[in-house]
């Protein structure tokens, strides 16, 4: 398992902000509320309302707005592997990076991503209506089983594997076919991506709109890392939780997939990420 202790910074601009004591947020209204047992209360009183799914073995709950208000999806680091020309190699100007299936390598690079098969499907809204957003193009980018992120970690620099961009349909959805990423040491399990006014403007990071993070729940995390595929995630997944995970430990409602499915069947990841 490749360890990438420098992959993300911890904190950032959002909890400086905290520690000198600017307003209070929604994430820690939230996160407050979550402490105290109110969290549906304080969903309602920022115009947010929540609809939960009971959750299964291998399955949680994402919020999803009832009143015409959505929450902003947080605004999280890119990471040091963005691959979107901002740190090194570039992938929004190669000819085939607009797919659907991002578990094959492309642009005459070959190779394809093992491990438990992960759609991942993300719905685009306003968060000011909740309306669907047509047109705004995401990119996305993950980790493979083995904790590895093409073109920057060793064994898979010659791979740009995992990495893609849609374009969200009249209802703002995008779907992406991937593998469930691995858990490498000290951070959650978790999918990276950008979002972008449109296909257009997905050539150039300068144009992105939104830069966050899914985080995956832990009943499918430790079904899958069960599997021989993922050698050194359950270890690395049982040192971190959400609370002291550098990204999430601010707050993690608005960025927690729902997944449901299975092993053998493969598993699906859903959001609804508000601009």
């Amino acid at each position: 398992m490749t360890r990438h202790n420098d992959h993300d910074d911890f904190g950032g601009l959002q909890r400086d902000l905290r520690a000198t004591g600017a307003a209070m947020d929604r994430r820690s209204v939230l996160r407050l509320a979550a402490r105290f047992g109110g969290a549906m209360s304080a969903l309602q009183l920022l115009g947010c309302g929540g609809t939960a799914t009971a959750p299964s073995s291998a399955s949680t709950t994402s919020t999803t707005a009832a009143n015409g208000a959505c929450s902003v999806i947080p605004n999280e680091t890119q990471g040091p592997f963005p691959g979107d020309g901002s740190n090194g190699p570039n992938v929004l100007s190669l000819t085939g990076v607009v797919r659907s299936d991002i578990r094959p390598s492309f642009a005459g690079l070959s190779g394809t991503a093992d491990g438990v098969p992960l759609t991942i499907a993300l719905t685009i809204v306003s968060a000011s209506t909740c309306a669907p957003l047509a047109g705004r193009a995401v990119y996305l980018w993950e980790c493979d089983s083995a904790g590895r992120y093409s073109l920057y970690s060793a064994g898979a620099t010659n791979q740009n594997y995992l990495r893609g961009v849609q374009a969200a349909d009249a209802d703002g959805k995008v779907t992406f076919t991937a593998v469930y990423p691995g858990c490498y040491a000290g951070r959650w399990p978790h999918i990276h991506f950008e979002v972008y006014p449109s296909l257009a403007a997905a050539t150039n990071v300068a144009n992105k709109i939104a830069t966050s993070q899914i985080a995956l729940p832990k009943s499918a995390s430790d079904a899958v890392y069960a599997t021989a595929a993922y050698n050194g995630s359950a270890a690395n997944l049982s040192r971190v939780t959400l609370a002291t995970d550098g990204i999430f430990s601010d707050g993690s409602s608005l960025e927690l997939a729902t997944v449901t499915g299975s092993v053998p069947g493969g598993f699906t990841a859903t959001l609804t990420v508000g601009i």
